[in-house]
């Protein structure tokens, strides 16, 4: 039977990657680890056995002792601040937490003498702006960060490369974009336009403005639910060492992606830029490849932009009730 460790397991990703698993039909045992207790249950987890842990990463020898006593086949190290926009607002943390919670995963498997799987995720912001360059962005392009949230994802990424070649842990690598779904938390730009649009919509306005931050950004988006096959896809099938886009391969500005929410809710609406939501640097276009996935792992993403946005504001409408 597989054994999944999960960090971050409170998360937005954790809770739809249990519901893939639980898909398979195939008996696994999960162990979750996080600061703080997830707000979903287990009754609907039939085929998994699911174990939860609360602790601080930054604690190694705790970290340590958890994982010599469950031996998991895999980590999934979800854990992080996954806000660039957090980022900007406090880089120390931002840059530490992420940097140092990875470093503690890597020494408790290092310590443990284990040819454990590490899924290593990192995110598109490492490489930077695509004006100027190619069409989109591949995995042998070089990084460009312009955030503290970026930067500390790319010393993530050099760390897993050094405990590659130095010490043999068997680490496969993600760069992975935008992701959008159900259940994604409003501090984050795509689920903050469709939970402020549901209100406005029940609110009974016919005609409403929208506060944003820079609408011309051009983003790669990608469904939870695809990210999240692909993960585990990568925990089977993956090469160590190597790293893999996760993506769409299509950009859309974030004006775009109002729009086609306004016109499923069947509603006018314009926006108006609010200069405290701008950010000292960010990425004007990123657009990925996922060419070596679909190469390597077969994997390429099946759910629409469209089905995305109607599931993440039928969301948005059923929390609002």
């Amino acid at each position: 039977m597989d054994r999944y460790l999960i960090t971050g397991f409170s998360g937005f990703v954790s809770r739809h990657f249990l519901e893939f698993l639980e898909g398979l039909q195939k008996r696994v045992s999960v162990l979750g680890l996080d600061l703080v207790q997830p707000d979903f249950g287990s009754h609907r987890l039939g085929h998994i056995q699911l174990g939860f842990e609360k602790v601080d990463l930054l604690d190694r020898e705790r970290l340590e002792k958890i994982i010599f006593k469950f031996q998991p086949n895999f980590i999934l190290h979800l854990a992080s601040y996954s806000s660039v926009a957090f980022s900007w607002v406090n880089p120390v943390l931002s840059f530490m937490n992420n940097t140092n919670i990875f470093l503690n995963v890597l020494e408790a498997v290092r310590s443990a003498n284990s040819r454990i799987r590490i899924l290593s995720v990192g995110s598109s912001e490492e490489y930077g702006d695509l004006l100027g360059r190619k069409k989109m962005f591949h995995e042998e392009d070089i990084l460009c960060p312009v955030s503290p949230y970026a930067v500390a994802r790319v010393s993530q990424e050099m760390l897993s490369k050094v405990y590659v070649k130095g010490f043999g842990l068997d680490i496969v690598l993600t760069r992975s974009f935008n992701h959008i779904g159900p259940g994604q938390k409003e501090t984050f730009v795509v689920a903050s336009f469709a939970k402020r649009l549901v209100e406005m919509k029940k609110s009974g306005s016919s005609f409403s403005k929208l506060m944003t931050g820079d609408t011309s950004l051009i983003r790669d988006f990608v469904d939870v639910r695809d990210v999240v096959r692909a993960y585990d896809a990568l925990l089977k099938k993956g090469r160590g060492g190597e790293i893999y886009n996760i993506c769409s391969g299509t950009g859309y500005s974030l004006a775009e992606i109002i729009r086609q929410m306004a016109s499923i809710l069947e509603m006018q609406v314009i926006t108006e830029m609010d200069k405290k939501l701008i950010r000292p640097s960010d990425n004007r276009m990123i657009i990925g490849s996922n060419e070596k996935m679909l190469r390597d792992i077969g994997w390429e993403p099946k759910i629409s932009m469209k089905k995305s946005l109607e599931d993440v504001i039928h969301y948005w409408n059923q929390i609002d009730r």
